[in-house]
């Protein structure tokens, strides 16, 4: 692991100690500078849970990722800076309502900083932009109201709709796992025809004022609230939204790009 590396990547010059501060600052910095995407499961090459592979793809080629990447490799980088994070199993809930989702659906990380500890996530698209405690609650993040509940043995995360309705996001366990223990689940999310990731191509990243994301043949972009949509009508179109706005290089995907 080269932080040093690792660190420009992210466009993080502040501290490294591990305190609760650098884990707010290097979350957020995560967010908005590495995507969350599903290109290589489109262009059908294999993702293997190993670090290496992580950092190789994220760091030094400029990619970005899904859960098991993206959080995988920012524990990586955490636990080199000093910090004591375990790998939680997350289920995702399909229609946001049920906690129906499969065990190890989803990566996410329990950091444990002074006594306390907090819920981190880089790897959920719009998820939150700050860890929170660990314990149930409520909290306001880049516009969004959130809610952590205690649902018997698990934890539910849930976001607050527009008029009170909560949208249950997933549903996760505080026992500690292995990150060999979501092969089984990162291979299916590849290559079952329900799988989530296949049903079309997506790249997106927070910015400071909203969002940015490539679904499909859509370039859409948030700011402040007002959304605006791009039809990308060609494959050259859409490798120059890659660029442009997530800085994937032209050609990184090692196949040509079709809708």
């Amino acid at each position: 692991m080269d932080i040093g590396e690792y660190l420009r990547r992210l466009g993080y010059e502040g501290p490294r100690e591990p305190t609760l501060e650098t884990l707010r600052a290097l979350h957020l910095r995560h967010l908005e500078s590495v995507p969350f995407e599903n290109l290589d499961i489109h262009s059908q090459r294999p993702i293997v849970l190993d670090e290496a592979a992580f950092f190789d793809k994220v760091v030094r080629r400029h990619r970005g990722g899904f859960c098991y990447e993206l959080n995988g490799l920012f524990a990586s980088l955490l636990r080199a800076l000093g910090f004591q994070v375990t790998y939680l199993s997350g289920r995702v809930s399909p229609d946001g309502v049920h906690p129906s989702g499969p065990e190890f659906d989803h990566l996410v990380l329990e950091v444990s900083l002074d006594g306390a500890s907090w819920l981190v996530d880089v790897g959920f698209g719009e998820g939150f932009s700050e860890p929170p405690p660990l314990a149930p609650g409520a909290w306001d993040s880049g516009g969004q109201r959130f809610h952590l509940e205690r649902l018997g043995e698990d934890w539910s995360l849930s976001l607050e709709m527009p008029g009170g309705a909560r949208r249950l996001l997933y549903v996760f366990s505080r026992v500690p796992r292995r990150l060999e223990e979501f092969s089984e689940m990162c291979r299916y999310h590849q290559t079952s025809p329900d799988s989530f990731f296949l049903k079309s191509r997506l790249c997106s990243r927070k910015t400071p004022t909203g969002r940015v994301t490539v679904s499909g043949q859509r370039l859409i972009v948030t700011e402040q609230g007002r959304r605006v949509e791009q039809p990308l009508a060609t494959a050259e179109d859409i490798e120059r939204a890659l660029l442009e706005h997530f800085g994937i290089p032209r050609g990184a995907l090692g196949v040509a790009v079709a809708p």
